[in-house]
């Protein structure tokens, strides 16, 4: 927007330069405002300093995020959907999250392929054909001066009555969200994370597929909070025969004696991009893979262990249930494959 200064994914108006160095000495005193103004200077300064931030905001000197709603593109503050959209009731819809780097849709085909077999799973029709829904996101990313962030892609079933009935259901709703994410601190994937076992367990596949992605995620927030509880940012889910699925949010993989193994899609665990494309960087080099059932024990005994997903990219895990896994730190391969990963991101 003319005479507004873009700032990460945030527009911010001139007024702004003038009030920051305004705020009190209490709120900036991590940052020096002696030096010349710069936008990136006052966005990281908000981001260090709620009380500022807020303050700021409440001015109106932010202009809110672009939301692809429906068809087209509005401002954050008008894009709203029913109280009675399925989604909203019933966890009736599907999502994608998506990466993007270089302003690049990262793994774009393959991602939109998966929203759409997961809505035809649950006999969701997108209002909105592939090729047309692929231009909204990327609509989204230039909207918003996307460099490296997120897409978050949402798929609802539409207003209806206050009944489980989707004849009932009009006007399915397409939601694209890009903004700014960072899901774990740096020295999470310098030194490697740490994991506990969950006693939830992944959905029975016969009940709910955990290959459709669906917006229902209470099965996985169920098992995050025990995570958190034990001061851990995940938490391991098993599936219902006792044997390892993956994580709240991510695949999980170990490696012994050279050999990288993950869990298969029957396991109960969503298919990654994320996983798929590490899979394939490692056969590339060479370094054989196998889709097989795991247990604990497999971990417990593991050379190396690396979780991958969207958000989180590929990241060390160096623990599970206090048990240090190799030698507690990240392994050689592990760190080889976060070095691929960065390199497929790039290209």
């Amino acid at each position: 927007m003319q005479g507004c200064f873009a700032c990460g994914n945030e527009r911010i108006r001139p007024q702004a330069a003038r009030d920051f160095g305004a705020l009190s000495a209490r709120s900036v005193r991590r940052v020096d405002v002696r030096r010349p103004f710069h936008p990136q200077r006052l966005y990281d300064f908000l981001h260090a300093t709620g009380d500022a931030g807020r303050l700021l905001r409440s001015k109106g000197y932010f202009m809110g995020l672009k939301i692809f709603l429906g068809d087209r593109l509005v401002d954050e503050a008008d894009a709203k959907i029913s109280v009675f959209d399925h989604g909203l009731l019933y966890g009736d819809g599907v999502f994608e999250g998506i990466r993007v780097y270089s302003g690049r849709v990262f793994l774009h085909d393959e991602h939109l392929s998966r929203l759409y077999e997961s809505a035809r799973a649950i006999r969701l029709e997108i209002p909105l054909d592939q090729p047309r829904l692929k231009k909204a996101v990327e609509e989204t990313v230039a909207a918003n001066n996307i460099g490296d962030g997120y897409i978050r892609l949402v798929v609802t079933r539409g207003a209806g009555g206050l009944g489980l009935d989707i004849r009932k259901t009009s006007h399915p709703q397409i939601i694209v969200i890009a903004d700014k994410i960072s899901l774990y601190p740096p020295e999470t994937y310098t030194n490697g994370m740490n994991l506990v076992t969950a006693s939830t367990i992944r959905n029975h596949p016969g009940a709910l597929s955990p290959r459709i992605k669906s917006l229902n995620y209470l099965n996985n927030i169920l098992a995050r909070i025990e995570g958190t509880d034990a001061g851990m940012v995940e938490a391991l889910m098993l599936n219902h025969k006792g044997e390892v699925a993956e994580c709240t949010g991510d695949n999980i993989f170990l490696i012994k004696q050279g050999v990288i193994k993950t869990p298969p899609p029957d396991a109960g665990i969503l298919e990654g991009i994320t996983r798929n494309a590490v899979i394939k960087l490692a056969r590339e080099a060479g370094q054989p893979v196998l889709e097989t059932a795991l247990t604990r024990h497999d971990f417990y005994t593991a050379d190396e262990c690396f979780l991958t997903g969207t958000a989180a990219e590929v990241v060390p895990v160096v623990s599970l249930d206090g048990r240090p896994i190799g030698t507690g730190k990240p392994g050689p391969l592990t760190k080889t494959l976060i070095g691929r990963f960065h390199e497929l991101t790039r290209k």
